[in-house]
């Protein structure tokens, strides 16, 4: 007695319609940039850190504007990481500030493009002052429909992932649910968002390779593209290069080369 094996086209054809429009996009519906290079690229010209932020300022614009053009669902930013508090408290200080005044003068912007911006991460840290411009910033374009703008700001991915499992775990505690029900599926609903799809596509400016603890959960099947380019310097066309990169890649989630070609073909 034989079994024979299915064949890779049969596989591919049970596979969920979920799965196989991941594999076939060429645009990504998720891209989240780590924006990095604004003090190297202040220090080379001369110049205080703080110059560079302000030019990055411009970069993020254009971001928020290259996203929208090419059809980008959400736009993830890494502005401020839980670890940047142990930069020198001078720095600190001048993005706070500056964290304030650009959610001032961009609000208007943000809303008259329908975006949706939505502040990600612990902000309990920052002063009543920021944490009510962002509140204000929130809900001001809650309803828009156009892109999500999401700024990740004193974030980390282990926190994101600790307060969720908090959270079902207290859940367990007041026998609100069992130990059974918490499930991968459970804890994502508890992560930052939750109600967006996972991040495709992962860009870090500034020549360093590594992903720095942002989004670890929702970057799990993601691309990883990585430019030299500082982020005051990251314009339009580097951003369509590296959705070029994007398409040109083969995505498999775990199954053959010879499924994902099948995929794309039907």
């Amino acid at each position: 007695m034989s079994f024979d094996s299915p064949s890779d086209k049969e596989v591919s054809e049970a596979l969920p319609d979920e799965l196989s429009a991941l594999v076939k996009q060429s645009i990504p519906k998720h891209v989240a940039i780590i924006m990095d290079g604004n003090g190297r690229w202040a220090q080379a010209q001369g110049k205080p850190r703080v110059v560079g932020h302000k030019a990055g300022v411009k970069a993020v614009r254009r971001a928020v504007s290259t996203a929208r053009t090419l059809g980008v669902e959400s736009l993830t930013l890494f502005a401020f990481s839980s670890e940047n508090w142990r930069r020198p408290d001078k720095e600190v200080s001048l993005l706070m500030e500056l964290f304030f005044t650009v959610l001032q003068r961009e609000l208007k912007l943000l809303d008259k493009n329908d975006v949706r911006l939505n502040i990600i991460g612990d902000i309990s840290r920052f002063s009543s002052r920021l944490q009510k411009q962002i509140a204000t910033a929130q809900e001001k374009t809650a309803n828009n429909c156009g892109l999500v703008l999401n700024v990740a700001a004193n974030y980390g991915g282990r926190w994101d992932i600790m307060q969720a499992a908090q959270k079902l775990a207290a859940k367990v505690e007041a026998g609100e649910m069992s130990s059974e029900q918490f499930t991968e599926e459970a804890l994502n609903e508890h992560l930052c968002m939750h109600n967006q799809s996972e991040v495709d596509l992962m860009i870090r400016t500034g020549g360093d390779y590594r992903i720095s603890n942002f989004v670890l959960w929702q970057a799990a099947y993601a691309e990883l593209v990585f430019t030299d380019t500082l982020w005051p310097d990251f314009d339009e066309d580097a951003f369509k290069d590296a959705i070029v990169k994007f398409a040109s890649r083969q995505r498999r989630f775990g199954l053959t080369g010879t499924q994902i070609d099948t995929i794309r073909a039907l």
